[in-house]
């Protein structure tokens, strides 16, 4: 599921791919929103093709979550959509925005650039109370993905070395985040790269 807004003042002009990665509560939503508005890009939520697997089988996140815990069918489908967006998209020489919690994995090699956001617990707990998951909940799935993660894919979720750009979002607000951002997208240059981090591809 792809989001669009009212572009703001400041745009982007760059055909960079880039995979937002980070824990209930990071602020990914709002630095993608931003990003997409901005580059005039697509944005490609992890968390809307979560809600719509739970909304074509009718049932809420919760319960969705926990039929995850009990088979891999649909961690592996949720996964495999994303992987396949992420081999489009990094085929395509266009700009998009790839947010998941394992974005920065399944894209591997294929994204130009991958962000991780964070915040302390306190925070991130903070800003999802007013969401349809409660706190509590959206502690024990994040518990719970990070053990299936690790069993699918040994995949340590918390792993920040391949990331290109890790930041505590809790230390600036929505806009200083975003111009952080931006600056690290716009002073990109292809011929002084010399290489993003090895991820190994990961089998879905």
């Amino acid at each position: 599921m792809s989001r669009a807004g009212n572009r703001p003042t400041a745009s982007i002009d760059t055909n960079l791919f880039i995979t937002v990665s980070g824990p209930p509560g990071c602020g990914a939503t709002t630095l993608c929103s931003q990003l997409a508005d901005a580059v005039g890009c697509p944005y490609i939520s992890g968390g809307d093709v979560f809600r719509e697997l739970a909304d074509d089988r009718g049932l809420t996140l919760t319960q969705l979550s926990a039929k995850a815990q009990e088979s891999a069918d649909l961690d592996h489908a949720l996964d495999k959509r994303l992987r396949n967006i992420a081999e489009e998209w990094g085929a395509s020489n266009k700009p998009c925005i790839l947010e998941s919690r394992l974005a920065g994995w399944l894209a591997g090699s294929r994204a130009d650039l991958r962000i991780r956001l964070d915040a302390p617990d306190e925070v991130r707990k903070q800003r999802v109370s007013d969401r349809e998951e409660t706190v509590a909940e959206m502690q024990v799935r994040e518990v719970g993905e990070a053990h299936r993660y690790d069993a699918y894919y040994e995949i340590d979720v918390d792993n920040r070395e391949f990331y290109d750009l890790h930041l505590n979002t809790a230390r600036w607000d929505k806009r200083g985040v975003f111009e952080i951002v931006r600056t690290a997208i716009e002073q990109h240059d292809p011929a002084g790269d010399e290489g993003a981090f090895d991820t190994p591809d990961v089998s879905v």
